[in-house]
């Protein structure tokens, strides 16, 4: 577990040799391949994932190696992970996709890689957001959060899905002054109540 997290690919790789549990878990819950995950251990994750470590095993915060990578917008660790087959419909502790926490923090290239997984685009967490309202709301309407709009859009994103208050995008866009978020959000066919 301590190579895992530290990214010792060649003790990681003994230790799978020697038989070692790849499902063996800390105090936390938190798995080998959960730790290589959440600590951007690229190399690391591939070994376990070949050895046919469990993508999908949840931690007392209720993430997985999948989930981690939407909070750290890894795409390499993503892309690491996909051979595994995780299970994308898994939420995290707010009920929300991997995609949801990307778009939140900005991440770009991760939410572009993401949206063409076959991840539900509008899938709604327990605030009652949707990637896209994460984006306006919790963005800044800087050029990121712009870019991350449009990747959700082309994907498929429902401009009009509204916040359980009824509040859509382009109403959330406009309130906080994101004219350029707005301005894309209308492109679309987005509408105000």
């Amino acid at each position: 577990m301590a190579a895992a997290e530290r990214g010792d690919a060649d003790v990681v790789r003994a230790a799978i040799t020697a038989g070692a549990d790849l499902e063996v878990r800390d105090s936390a819950g938190r798995t080998p391949l959960l730790l290589a995950a959440t600590a951007d251990r690229v190399e690391v994750a591939s070994l376990l994932v070949a050895a046919g470590a469990e993508p999908d095993a949840l931690d007392h915060r209720h993430d997985t190696p999948w989930l981690v990578t939407g909070v750290t917008g890894s795409v390499a660790m993503a892309r690491a992970l996909l051979p595994a087959e995780p299970d994308l419909t898994i939420t995290n502790r707010f009920g929300g996709t991997s995609l949801i926490p990307a778009a939140e923090r900005g991440h770009v290239e991760y939410v572009r890689f993401a949206s063409g997984t076959g991840i539900d685009v509008n899938h709604v967490n327990n605030p009652g957001w949707t990637a896209l309202l994460e984006a306006v709301i919790l963005g800044d309407g800087s050029d990121r959060y712009q870019e991350i709009v449009r990747i959700l859009i082309a994907a498929g994103a429902d401009v009009n899905l509204a916040d359980r208050s009824g509040v859509t995008p382009l109403t959330h866009a406009r309130a906080d002054g994101q004219a350029e978020v707005a301005a894309i959000l209308t492109a679309a066919g987005a509408q105000a109540p």
